[in-house]
């Protein structure tokens, strides 16, 4: 049997979210750090492979025995690398994550989907600032998620996708982007969907559905939610 399952859902950003776009054209005067945008409307946007790469990081990071050494892509688990591909030896993902686009512009445009965070790095023994200014897309801001999982076995496709269900449940306890440690980049998943394709597909994905909902979108690390 042989088919597509999409993912969707909202990719929430609850702190400032900074996802690096190019700066060597950029002016004087501007940010040292712009977010990456879609050059066709000029909104900011989520990779899919910012996101794709975050998720499997943070799986591979579990079978780790200190939790920093990472293995090579090429040695991770079998399950991770028939969902997620590899370059060396060529294996095929059967995840696609799609570009994320901004969902809720017309909520935010009064005021602004980005803002421009001040930042300094201090000289220990000389007590030197380095300012820099980092820009970042507002807490509140909603992208689309799509990911589709190609369905080659059915047996597998389970313990897949609760596996993708557990990658997205660690990423509300860590964080997307840049500057995490400094509290950048925290953010949740809502309104998932889970479609099958085709619709005739002869598949049960009731328990697939039901665990995206508990396991992570009703799981929020953060008790503060931005007011948009």
């Amino acid at each position: 049997m042989t088919g597509k399952i999409l993912i969707k859902c909202d990719l929430v950003v609850r702190t400032g979210l900074h996802i690096g776009g190019s700066s060597s054209f950029s002016a004087i005067g501007t940010v040292d750090s712009p977010v990456i945008r879609d050059p066709f409307t000029g909104l900011p946007i989520v990779p899919g492979s910012s996101l794709k790469g975050k998720l499997r990081t943070l799986l591979a990071r579990r079978s780790c025995v200190n939790g920093e050494t990472l293995p090579d892509f090429s040695a991770d688990g079998e399950v991770l690398l028939r969902m997620f591909g590899s370059s060396e030896p060529v294996r095929f993902a059967r995840l696609q994550f799609a570009d994320a686009f901004l969902l809720n512009y017309d909520q935010l445009k009064g005021v602004g989907v980005t803002e421009v965070k001040s930042e300094n790095t201090i000289n220990r023994l000389t007590s030197k600032a380095n300012p820099r200014q980092i820009e970042r897309v507002v807490a509140g801001s909603r992208f689309g998620v799509n990911i589709v999982y190609n369905l080659s076995d059915p047996k597998e496709m389970e313990e897949d996708l609760l596996l993708l269900s557990k990658a997205m449940k660690l990423l509300q306890l860590d964080y997307l982007g840049g500057h995490g440690s400094r509290g950048n980049g925290r953010v949740s998943f809502q309104n998932f969907q889970v479609i099958p394709y085709p619709e005739t597909l002869n598949v049960d994905l009731d328990g697939i559905r039901q665990t995206f909902k508990t396991e992570v979108e009703e799981y929020e690390l953060f008790s503060t939610k931005a007011g948009v």
